[in-house]
């Protein structure tokens, strides 16, 4: 008769769990990091033209330099983050970025906003990718698809709540009330970031080999594919972030942007569990080429937009395929490299990403000065298209290379 241990049995059991302190901890504090981010997104414009007295052009400048400081350091924050203890680094990193979210209560000029933007820029990248490294670290392998994706639903919906936040509290109260507000919030980034028993072997530091300043010291060849993947699918997506707002306002919907970004937020959490669920039974391409259909379909849905069920309904349908594609490539990025690399793993798709949503940005105005904002989304579509024909060329690659 065979006799069940037990104790071994709640050994696995403990292994496969996936809302631990310690994932929680890193969900919550990548959440508040990115609510204080877009909430300044849209209030900092404002700022730099009401308080400052500045011009579109100079506000712009604000953006600029956020994006320069996080480009600049989501490198060195990947490799920092592989041969330094992490807990360490999480320590620093929300502390620093504590610390520059306190300074916004002391601009006085132009000139001391955008150094805090560099620098804010900087520290979040460091931040950003630290606790997203720490997250998958600590998920089960079985799990890691599902419980990234849940990560991931932590930023979308502080994509939502951080601009809604933002733009309520200048409507009704002065910028030094919305300043000591991304303090708070930084403040809880901080704690739950760093109240957390990280096992040693996670959180140790990796041996030093050798000193070098290579390429493969701070990117991740093993990643670059699947962050390609990922930087297509955020090219596509700055259209839908940036532009929809104008196009809104263009439809004489403007007053429902919020709505249209609350609708897309509430596809990517309840379609959430599902999809985590078959990432990791089914396989990547099982969650992906749906999504990859989904998110043409709702781009493709959003340039015949006529009135406001169909200006929603795109929100439900483009929610839906980029929150299957966005985590699947994550996942997938990680997945494919070294456990030991998984910093700078996360920092190479990261980095795509920035990088995309910036170019995103500039060459999409360009189409939608030419092509107007239905033009500009059936191109974004065509983008998606081509993106399929790449990952599906990059997956039979793989498969025979494993063959």
């Amino acid at each position: 008769m065979r006799v069940l241990n037990f104790g071994r049995l709640d050994e696995i059991m403990q292994k496969q769990l996936l809302w631990t302190q310690e994932f929680l901890g890193m969900s919550l504090s990548s959440f508040f990091q990115y609510m204080t981010h877009y909430a300044l997104i849209v209030a900092l414009p404002v700022f730099v033209i009401d308080a400052l007295h500045g011009s579109e052009w100079q506000a712009g400048l604000a953006m600029t330099f956020f994006q320069i400081g996080a480009v600049l350091c989501r490198p060195l924050a990947g490799k920092w983050i592989d041969q330094f203890n992490k807990k360490k680094m999480l320590l620093l990193s929300l502390g620093l970025f504590l610390l520059v979210s306190v300074m916004y209560l002391g601009i006085g000029g132009l000139c001391f906003l955008l150094a805090i933007r560099l620098l804010h820029g900087a520290v979040f990248a460091t931040g950003t990718t630290t606790v997203a490294t720490m997250a998958a670290l600590v998920l089960p392998q079985e799990r890691k698809g599902e419980g990234i994706g849940y990560f991931a639903v932590f930023s979308n919906l502080a994509m939502v709540i951080g601009p809604f936040l933002g733009l309520i509290i200048i409507a009704h109260y002065q910028f030094n009330i919305l300043f000591a507000g991304c303090v708070v919030l930084a403040i809880l980034s901080f704690w739950f970031g760093n109240r957390n028993n990280l096992p040693d072997d996670i959180s140790k530091a990796v041996e030093k080999t050798k000193k070098s300043l290579e390429v493969n010291s701070f990117v991740e060849p093993r990643a670059l594919p699947m962050a390609l993947m990922g930087g297509l699918v955020f090219f596509a997506y700055a259209g839908v972030l940036v532009f929809s707002p104008l196009y809104a306002k263009l439809l004489n919907l403007a007053e429902y942007t919020s709505a249209f970004f609350a609708v897309f937020a509430l596809a990517i959490v309840a379609t959430r569990p599902i999809v985590g669920k078959v990432f990791d039974q089914s396989g990547a391409n099982a969650v992906i080429y749906p999504g990859f259909v989904m998110f043409v379909l709702g781009l493709i849905s959003l340039s015949q937009v006529q009135g406001l069920l169909g200006f929603l309904t795109s929100g439900v349908i483009i929610g839906i395929g980029f929150g299957a594609l966005s985590p699947a490539f994550q996942a997938l990025a990680i997945q494919n490299s070294p456990g030991h690399r998984a910093g700078v793993a996360t920092a190479t798709y990261f980095l795509a990403l920035d990088i995309s949503v910036g170019l995103g940005s500039f060459f999409l105005s360009v189409v939608t000065a030419h092509a107007g904002y239905r033009g500009m989304y059936l191109c974004t579509a065509a983008v998606l298209g081509f993106a399929v024909v790449v990952y599906h060329v990059l997956w039979r690659q793989k498969a025979v290379l494993a063959g």
